[in-house]
């Protein structure tokens, strides 16, 4: 969640529209954000998390809505967070799709320029699996805990939180991320004069948000933070990979795996040097020689075990030539002879 704003009982979004991602936007933070990201994934040495990129790059296209997706993407009053009617209506779209929209550059801009610092950060110390698993558990708990929440007052009286406010914004999913970011650190960060230890940065810095810009989803921010304090407490209670994780490799490896796949083919190719039907010309390997495979001295060309004449080249294998000599003087066993080999050879390759 990120702004939320009440009017009656219909939504008011800094003066009216609902088509576009912001109303009024002067374009002039986006060139800055750009700026900002280029020079973290663009940097020699740079980590480059996909994923973050990738959360950058859906918020990106749900505020710019370029071209023909203006038409496509549903609009902002259509997506807006509001406890009432995705509880009544069962609304998913608001439940899921209110955390990637923004009401102003302004917004977009504070918003994407922390996922840029927290994502990086949270991506290369986690990796990209991990940090995905974070990312969808933090969002359906943030937006889950500000439905309860909602509700909750309602029930003590105060029905403006859950029939009023309609909110959109990725605050909820980055306050939960700052909860995870900064829980182990013995840190302290200066806020506004004062300085307090970062794990309790999330906490200041919601209220400071409500002082200085009292228009913002209070429940959502609170949401966020109780739902970071949430994934906390289960990674600490379920050792090892969570469902999710799980889920989310398995699906980026059956999507690897067609590229992988086409990719040996390839990169397989026939093996240089090498002949149909004729074995193999060069260096072989140490598993083709324990098996007994012998090259022949003249041409190179690697042959089967059951001949002592080369198929290529007619030459005799030197280690088993004396012996073989002898054999054949003493009689033999009925083994073809050499001059029979070579006739049956130059019979085979006439055909």
């Amino acid at each position: 969640m990120g702004a939320g704003m009440s009017s009656g009982r219909r939504p008011s979004f800094y003066g009216g529209g609902g088509g576009g991602g912001g109303v009024g936007r002067p374009r002039g933070m986006l060139p800055l954000l750009a700026l900002q990201v280029l020079l973290e994934y663009g940097r020699a040495g740079a980590s480059r998390p996909p994923v973050t990129a990738a959360l950058l790059a859906a918020n990106a296209l749900l505020y710019l809505r370029p071209g023909s997706l203006d038409a496509l993407l549903p609009s902002l009053n259509r997506v807006a967070f509001n406890p009432h009617l995705i509880i009544h209506y069962c609304d998913l779209t608001r439940f899921f799709l209110s955390a990637f929209y923004h009401l102003s550059e302004t917004h977009f801009f504070f918003n994407m320029s922390s996922l840029l610092w927290k994502g990086i950060q949270l991506e290369t110390s986690m990796g990209s699996v991990e940090f995905a698993s974070m990312v969808a558990a933090l969002l359906g708990m943030s937006q889950g805990i500000t439905l309860l929440l909602s509700k909750g007052l309602l029930l003590f009286g105060n029905d403006e939180a859950y029939y009023d406010q309609y909110a959109v914004g990725f605050s909820g999913v980055l306050f939960g991320m700052k909860v995870v970011l900064n829980a182990w650190s013995d840190d302290y960060v200066f806020l506004h004069g004062v300085v307090i230890p970062a794990k309790y940065a999330a906490w200041a810095e919601l209220l400071l948000i409500q002082a200085f810009i009292p228009g913002t989803s209070l429940i959502g921010h609170l949401g966020g933070i109780l739902a970071g304090l949430a994934y906390l407490w289960l990674k600490r209670s379920f050792s090892g990979p969570d469902p999710l994780s799980l889920l989310i490799s398995g699906i980026a490896k059956a999507v690897r795996w067609p590229v992988g796949f086409v990719q040996k083919l390839f990169r397989s190719g026939r093996p240089q040097g090498y002949t149909p039907s004729r074995g193999r010309v060069g260096r072989g390997s140490a598993r083709e020689n324990g098996r007994g495979i012998w090259r022949c001295s003249a041409c190179t060309y690697d042959n089967s075990p059951s001949t002592d004449i080369c198929e290529m080249c007619s030459s005799a294998r030197e280690d088993h030539a004396f012996s073989r000599r002898q054999h054949l003087q003493a009689g033999g066993n009925g083994e073809p002879s050499v001059e029979e080999i070579r006739r049956r050879r130059l019979e085979r390759f006439s055909r």
